[in-house]
């Protein structure tokens, strides 16, 4: 088998440090695409289905031999979305709404073969949010940190940290759950010379409690 060459469908730089950590030779190419949800879609499928559309949205830039690789990832509380804060307003209202309380974030992986067949996945973490004070979200604000993210807020903000005794994918949350993509890989045939699940926790300084359900080949 050749050796895995991998589009990746995304703009964010964080799914790009993350994906670094597999070892596999990439590239990226953003993609835009109609995020309006349907009516009646659950937070699952909506999610899957965002990730499948990205993916074939990059098609028309694949080199031969390229898989594409296509992400989602949404936050929900009580079965409502929150995406990214258009002002400040709407991001100290989400921040004030999520304090102290668990809510889920989604994250959908889609791999495309080269055949246009998708290989899906979806990771789901509860997210357990802590008391942070008012002062603690206007300085957030200020960092203009929450502007770009879905329900205000990165967990791996060190300055805010807004997460406690978490016990799930830190990875998922951040956009790109590792031990979810080198399963996925791992179905298609391929496997990196990384730990992947040791990458990801030394980098993001977490003890991940999970890793082994998820991704056990890799242990």
């Amino acid at each position: 088998m050749t050796a895995l060459k991998i589009l990746l469908a995304s703009a964010s730089p964080r799914r790009r440090s993350l994906l670094a950590l597999t070892g596999w030779d990439f590239r990226v190419q953003a993609v835009d695409i109609d995020e309006t949800p349907r009516p009646g879609e659950t937070p699952e499928v909506y999610v899957l289905r965002l990730a499948q559309e990205k993916a074939h949205a990059a098609r028309p830039f694949a080199a031969p031999g390229e898989h594409i690789l296509a992400s989602d990832t949404i936050v929900v509380d009580d079965g409502e979305l929150l995406g990214k804060p258009a002002d400040a307003a709407e991001a100290r209202a989400m921040l004030r709404r999520l304090r102290g309380r668990e809510h889920f974030v989604y994250t959908a992986l889609a791999v495309l073969n080269h055949g246009d067949e998708a290989h899906l996945d979806l990771c789901a973490a509860p997210v357990p949010m802590r008391s942070y004070s008012d002062a603690e979200i206007e300085a957030y604000i200020a960092t203009g940190d929450p502007f770009d993210k879905a329900g205000a807020y990165a967990i791996q903000h060190r300055g805010f940290h807004p997460v406690e005794q978490f016990h799930s994918c830190f990875a998922c949350v951040m956009g790109l759950p590792l031990c979810h993509l080198g399963r996925s890989f791992r179905a298609l045939g391929y496997t990196s010379t990384e730990n992947i699940p040791a990458n990801c926790q030394v980098d993001l300084s977490y003890v991940c409690p999970v890793h082994r359900g998820i991704f056990p080949e890799a242990n």
